[in-house]
């Protein structure tokens, strides 16, 4: 069995500090390094403990990261002798502040689609720009590290999330019954109720509902039989283009899975039905009957 082979992936600012052995340039190299202690010396202060020898070690660390996040994203092609020549050029305060706005971007965007009041909140957005700025660019200067990668899966993945909390404010703001402005979203449930309501057809928006509503709906469709796709293609004429994508991808998900939909059309019970509508639309739905 052969051994695996390890690709030797250090911090971009390490790998480039590394090219000053191939072209030793001292003037440069004594620049850079009163450089990234300067900058170090401002993240002891502002993220860890100046006081201690150990939080001066994470501020190095996290002044490595943040300063290789900034390198990857302006020089993606690896090559290591030009990030050197960018932080001679431009300097390391340079690399270090595009990193950090990098960070500083994905702590702002949603994580999930259950938005809360906290969200907003300036004390909990910097502790979690705080939490982020460690967890992407927390960085041994030897070791290897992969912050670039995991910055790019989780900018991924909360650009997505984004599209979709995006979608639900738009429904919430042009719901039919009038403009729902609770602090609180459940993004999903948001859109669950919008596609389920469409079906019936009439062109209405719904982001929120309550249990006599629904009702009322449910005796519609039984008894009009309208088409699905009509009612879909109406919601999504009304919904601005750059929703769709989200929308549309959700109106095939519950095209073939939703269960309320599904059984709508037999003789499920009013009360079954109802339960399975708060399993998809959440704290969106009012449970009271009124």
């Amino acid at each position: 069995m052969l051994p695996a082979i390890v690709r030797e992936t250090l911090p971009r600012l390490t790998r480039a500090i590394k090219q000053f052995a191939v072209e030793p340039d001292d003037e440069a190299a004594y620049a850079l390094a009163d450089e990234l202690t300067g900058i170090t010396a401002m993240v002891a202060e502002k993220f860890t403990n100046d006081r201690t020898a150990d939080g001066i070690q994470k501020a190095l660390q996290l002044t490595v990261g943040c300063v290789s996040l900034g390198l990857d994203h302006e020089l993606p092609d690896d090559d290591d002798e030009a990030a050197l020549g960018l932080l001679i050029e431009e300097g390391a305060e340079y690399a270090f502040q595009v990193g950090f706005r990098m960070v500083k971007e994905l702590a702002a965007l949603p994580e999930d689609a259950l938005v809360g009041e906290y969200d907003t909140d300036p004390v909990y957005a910097a502790r979690r720009l705080r939490d982020k700025f460690v967890d992407i660019c927390q960085a041994d200067p030897n070791q290897n590290w992969n912050g670039s990668a995991r910055y790019a899966v989780q900018f991924k993945q909360r650009k997505e999330v984004q599209a979709v909390v995006r979608l639900a404010g738009w429904l919430r703001r042009h719901n039919t019954e009038g403009p729902v402005s609770d602090a609180d979203l459940n993004a999903e449930g948001v859109i669950a109720l919008a596609i389920i309501f469409a079906v019936e057809g009439g062109g209405r928006v719904v982001a929120r509902t309550g249990q006599k509503e629904f009702e009322r709906f449910v005796k519609s469709v039984r008894k009009n039989k309208p088409d699905y796709e009509a009612g879909w293609a109406e919601l999504v004429a009304k919904v601005p283009v750059q929703h769709h994508p989200v929308l549309l991808e959700r109106i095939d998900s519950y095209r073939q899975s939703c269960t309320v939909l599904q059984n709508i059309k037999g003789r499920t019970a009013m009360k079954t039905l109802f339960a399975e509508l708060e399993n998809y639309a959440g704290s969106e739905l009012d449970a009271d009957y009124s």
